[in-house]
């Protein structure tokens, strides 16, 4: 079987790297299309897995339109010569147009809907995760978050190694975590300033190591903190640190999955936030999320003072991995069950 998997941001390559290694394994061609986006192609590399290269996105509202139409004929073409018995990605738009377009069966992987009204009527099914608030009828919902895919202990082997590599191995440390806010669903949207990151750094190196993982360059106030790591090794610091505290969405997630303390702030918080925050707060108690700084760094302080932080932490996130679904082990069987009748049965 011939799989072709479209990739759009560096989190998508660990999404689907278990996947792909699995298939390979099996015998199936899987050709992987990639937006130059961050690490992703280091990460492409590291793994060892071949791609196509689509290209950089463009930052201005004008420009992404622009892209979305030359992606959409770049990919038509790979499509049209690879000629796969199937489309995926994770909120792929390009995928699902083209997808439709050629006839060929799309299956996306979705959890914050915001490239959902673009893609819904060319997609052919539809995998919404925990939170996916959204219902229809080529929608089918699991439990679990994307990032399980890739940081379920059946995959995932935290590398203590990484804390030589970061000079950490006998202190404590703290990841503070920062987007560009560049991409379609952040224009008008907006997280941690200068001001605010200062104020955390000072008050969090008092108690051990800070450390800046960044999107966007650093201002000269800010690069002496700059975390120096392979891109490979991040969900290994991340397990191991102390807190985090971050406007990301993406490792907001991770952090939690690994049961790692997670303080987030960004203009998404609010009554329209995504499900996967809501529950992993309300229900798990692995993140705290803030549309107000000041808020966010009075938790972060309360829980600075929590002596058993670490352990209340590792407790949730084990009641967390018993109640959700190995989202790997669910793709390999769909596709497995795709293989046989060329449909989705489930």
């Amino acid at each position: 079987m011939k799989i072709l998997i479209d990739l759009n941001h560096p989190a998508q390559v660990h999404f689907f790297k278990n996947f792909i290694f699995e298939m390979k394994k099996r015998g199936h061609k899987v050709l992987v299309t990639a937006y130059n986006k961050e690490v992703a192609f280091k990460l492409l590399k590291f793994y060892k897995i071949e791609f196509v290269d689509m290209g950089k996105y463009n930052k201005t509202f004008f420009g992404k339109i622009i892209d979305l139409v030359r992606k959409d004929w770049k990919l038509f073409f790979i499509v049209k010569n690879f000629a796969p018995d199937i489309l995926m990605g994770l909120g792929s738009i390009n995928a699902a147009h083209i997808g439709w377009l050629t006839r060929k069966p799309v299956l996306l992987f979705d959890d914050d809907e915001y490239s959902y009204p673009y893609y819904k009527n060319f997609a052919t099914k539809i995998i919404g995760f925990s939170g996916f608030k959204i219902m229809g009828t080529k929608i089918t919902k699991v439990n679990s978050f994307k990032e399980i895919a890739y940081l379920h202990p059946d995959y995932f082997k935290p590398d203590k190694t990484v804390l030589k590599e970061i000079g950490c191995q006998n202190k404590q440390f703290f990841i503070i975590r920062l987007v560009a806010w560049q991409s379609g669903h952040d224009i008008g949207r907006y997280g941690l300033d200068e001001k605010s990151i200062l104020e955390l750094v000072g008050v969090l190196k008092k108690q051990g190591r800070v450390l800046i993982s960044s999107e966007k360059p650093l201002p000269k106030s800010l690069i002496q903190y700059g975390i120096k790591i392979a891109p490979n090794k991040l969900h290994s610091a991340l397990y191991h640190a102390k807190m985090l505290i971050c406007d990301s969405q993406t490792m907001a997630t991770e952090a939690a999955i690994l049961g790692t303390p997670t303080v987030r702030c960004n203009s998404f918080v609010g009554i329209n936030d995504m499900g996967n925050f809501v529950e992993l707060e309300k229900k798990y108690g692995l993140i705290y999320s803030f549309n107000n700084y000041k808020l966010a760094f009075r938790k972060v302080s309360s829980l600075l003072k929590d002596i058993n932080l670490e352990k209340t932490w590792q407790d949730k996130r084990q009641k967390l991995l018993h109640d959700k679904i190995n989202i790997t082990k669910l793709m390999i069987k769909i596709l497995k069950e795709f293989e046989k009748t060329h449909t989705f049965t489930f």
